[in-house]
């Protein structure tokens, strides 16, 4: 039998750039080796939230009054900024009708790489990664005050937000184990390296261009802004107005924005034009959905809040072909051959199923002793659909022993059990981050429970599951339908 051995790795020590809707970047680099496991502000109860009391802030009163001053808004927009839970929204001022338009915002108005390319700094910024151009963009403007274009804009924008980009050192200890501590520092350590490079590159050869020295500070206070309010179609780009949208997990659809263009039978300008994927009442605040397939540790990274429903609670599984395996070659050829490769993550959601091609990929690493008959050439193209189901008891034994180890380590790393999580969850009373942290290492926990406990139950049940051989002999009629042996006798 093949051995390999499980290690937990908390995260890609390369983040993955990710927006309201989807990844907007990925930035390249080595993964962990061998076999591993590896915004706002708020909790989300519910997608019904109308406007408090309360007056909007005057820096969103001024953003306002320039949005009617550019003609983004008018008198028939059908929403306006108000106070609710999650901090600011837009509010609906009459009925609303599901798929109805609630906003337009022309081009021009968008921040993306077009807009950094038109400014003064635009020729030193070509060549550099889209969410590197607008964050020097943002940090630039921002600088200037009153004097940019952007001012009433970038005057809206929080200081920071409750993404665990921003935890102090002894709010991320409450993450201790979890996949996301790991991620948040690998991003952290990301930025302030490619800071490091362009403030060599592109800043200090031109503190001409800049009213300000540019601090990594403010660096990062663009980066993390422009990952929690970017949209990711049809290309990065900031949108103000349309970016006070919040996330609700009643919202089904991410179909809700469109670049479109603008009215006029010769008109070149575009839209980006947003309808609301529900109907919503007057005085209700209409939400947008940030991501389905974004896992709650997503949520928290990008926005700072996770979602109260329990399908969004995830664990990257992270499985390798060793090197050091004598079948290395043939794992692989026929890995690649199935659009796999050395290296395979796999997303386990809580009250999920396994992914697809999991358990192939698992067969195939254990792969060897008498089953690495398999890997020879005859079988090239049918192997993978042999690993579709159990190869040998012995192949089947050891993944799910391996597994099962590699959860209990996992588990074992948290300060806190599920039990006390969900306790604390109960008792509430907590703060905004530290039910964050809460949720997103119980999250993790239920996972490695449930993966866990999907393996200790097909281990009970690997007497009765039916084998390659056993298989292959029925297909031959050489055994019957209770497995006995099918002796032929020559005439």
């Amino acid at each position: 039998m093949v051995m390999f051995m499980p290690s937990i790795h908390r995260s890609t020590p390369y983040p993955i750039l990710v927006s309201r809707a989807e990844g907007f970047s990925s930035i390249s680099g080595t993964r962990a080796a061998s076999f591993q496991l590896k915004k706002r502000s708020f909790v989300l109860k519910s997608s019904v939230s109308t406007a408090t009391n309360c007056d909007i802030p005057p820096k969103v009163e001024r953003f306002w009054e320039w949005l009617k001053d550019e003609g983004v808004v008018s008198a028939k927009t059908p929403v306006k900024p108000g106070v609710v839970p999650e901090g600011l929204g837009l509010i609906a001022t009459r009925d609303i009708s599901r798929n109805e338009v609630i906003l337009e915002v022309p081009k021009k108005f968008w921040i993306n790489s077009d807009t950094v390319a038109a400014s003064e700094i635009g020729r030193i910024c070509s060549g550099q990664k889209p969410w590197v151009s607008i964050s020097l963009f943002l940090m630039n403007e921002r600088l200037k005050g009153e004097e940019s274009k952007w001012s009433k804009y970038l005057d809206t924008l929080a200081e920071v937000t409750n993404s665990t980009m921003y935890w102090s050192e002894e709010e991320l200890l409450e993450i201790q184990g979890t996949q996301l501590l790991g991620t948040t520092l690998g991003i952290k350590a990301f930025v302030q390296n490619e800071f490091e490079r362009i403030n060599e590159e592109i800043i200090l050869p031109n503190k001409q261009l800049f009213p300000q020295p540019l601090t990594f500070d403010g660096f990062f206070w663009a980066f993390g802004i422009l990952r929690s309010r970017a949209f990711p179609r049809p290309s990065l780009a900031m949108i103000p107005f349309a970016d006070l949208l919040n996330h609700s997990a009643e919202v089904n659809t991410e179909d809700h924005g469109h670049e479109v263009r603008a009215p006029g039978l010769f008109s070149r300008d575009y839209l980006y034009h947003v309808r609301s994927p529900l109907a919503v009442r007057a005085g209700d605040q209409v939400f947008i959905q940030y991501g389905l397939n974004k896992s709650n540790a997503d949520m928290a990274l990008d926005y700072g809040f996770i979602d109260s429903r329990g399908d969004r609670d995830a664990f990257t599984l992270t499985l390798e072909l060793s090197e050091s395996d004598k079948f290395y070659d043939d794992k692989l050829d026929i890995a690649e051959s199935n659009g796999l490769g050395e290296t395979v993550h796999f997303d386990i959601k809580y009250g999920q199923p396994l992914p697809p091609a999991m358990l192939q990929y698992l067969r195939l690493v254990a792969l060897g002793g008498t089953d690495a008959f398999l890997l020879e050439s005859i079988f090239r193209n049918s192997i993978w659909g042999f690993l579709e189901l159990p190869i040998s008891r012995p192949n089947e034994e050891h993944i799910c022993r391996v597994i099962q180890n590699a959860c209990k380590s996992a588990l074992s790393s948290y300060h806190t059990s599920i039990e006390e999580d969900e306790k604390l969850l109960l008792e509430g009373n907590l703060s905004s981050r530290m039910e964050i942290a809460v949720g997103i290492r119980r999250g993790e926990k239920r996972v490695l429970q449930q993966i866990n406990d999907m393996f200790r139950e097909r281990e009970m049940e690997l007497d009765l599951l039916e084998y390659y051989q056993e298989r292959r002999l029925k297909s031959l009629g050489l055994v019957g339908e209770q497995g006995e042996i099918i002796f032929w006798e020559s005439k």
